[in-house]
């Protein structure tokens, strides 16, 4: 049932085992709407955790754990809406000459969206689609159908031209094709990862794990696209925005280390 408002209850617990201290940059703060404080709990506890703003406008954390094993977990409650992704089916494409300046870079080809290769494919494909939501609606169908979902196939070195030609994938790659076909034709996209619930979502309910979707700019502004589940969804809560993948890792390592244990949730929260 969709809701006017509603809160939900995000969380994580990810183990990491060290051969050494090891540097890491964390990307596991959510946008605001926060109903209990923001926080990163580590056991053992790690006292210099310092926190600042990258070139996307993402939260990301500094720290160094120890030798062994660190466990690191956080559980919050976030205001949420209730209502599904916004939907704007007469957002128009800006032309690229009226784009402001910081979004340009959201048309070039990055590590995992090779524009390059995509232009001719994008053009005999979508060219023939009006400019705007209906063309983005196109990509994501196609990119749906094109990439069959295996989350035991995920590949942390798969491109978006990798994932065209292998036909197989996991969210991040959905997202990474999709933007390559929009960049191809003068769309402005970006990557997004966090939290996705199944609130509102038939059972039985998949693995639960952060989730990848994709932000297009039209009209004057940025609205969600999710070419892996194709559908407008509820609860979703981003981390982190930025080109591609390689921009916005969850957690991004100096050193040798093993991923011991992982848990994500995003449950709704309901008071007694």
């Amino acid at each position: 049932m969709v809701k006017n408002y509603m809160k939900i209850q995000i969380g994580y617990e990810i183990v990491y085992d060290c051969a050494k201290t090891t540097p890491m940059i964390l990307a596991l703060h959510p946008y605001p709407n926060l109903e209990t404080p923001d926080c990163l709990i580590t056991i053992p506890a790690i006292s210099q955790i310092t926190n600042y703003i990258d070139n996307y406008g993402n939260k990301l954390s500094r720290l160094v754990l120890p030798e062994g094993e660190t466990k690191i977990f956080s559980n919050l409650i976030v205001n949420d809406s209730g209502i599904s992704d916004l939907e704007n089916v007469s957002a128009g494409q800006v032309p690229v000459e009226e784009l402001p300046d910081e979004i340009l870079i959201y048309l070039l080809g990055s590590r995992y969206c090779e524009t390059d290769l995509f232009y001719d494919l994008a053009w005999d494909l979508f060219g023939k689609l009006p400019a705007g939501w209906e063309c983005v609606q196109g990509i994501c169908d196609f990119v749906n159908k094109q990439i069959k979902f295996d989350y035991y196939e995920a590949c942390a070195t798969r491109t978006a031209w990798d994932a065209y030609n292998e036909k197989i994938g996991v969210c991040r790659d959905y997202a990474h094709l999709a933007i390559a076909f929009c960049r191809a034709l003068n769309i402005p996209a970006r990557y997004c990862t966090g939290y996705l619930s199944d609130i509102g979502e038939p059972k039985p309910h998949g693995i639960m794990d952060f989730a990848a979707w994709i932000e297009v700019y039209l009209d004057g502004g940025w609205y969600i696209f999710d070419p892996r589940n194709n559908k407008r969804r509820i609860g979703r809560i981003p981390l982190a925005k930025g080109r591609d993948a390689a921009d916005v890792p969850i957690s991004n390592s100096f050193g040798l280390n093993k991923l011991k244990e992982f848990k994500v949730w995003a449950d709704e929260y309901i008071e007694n």
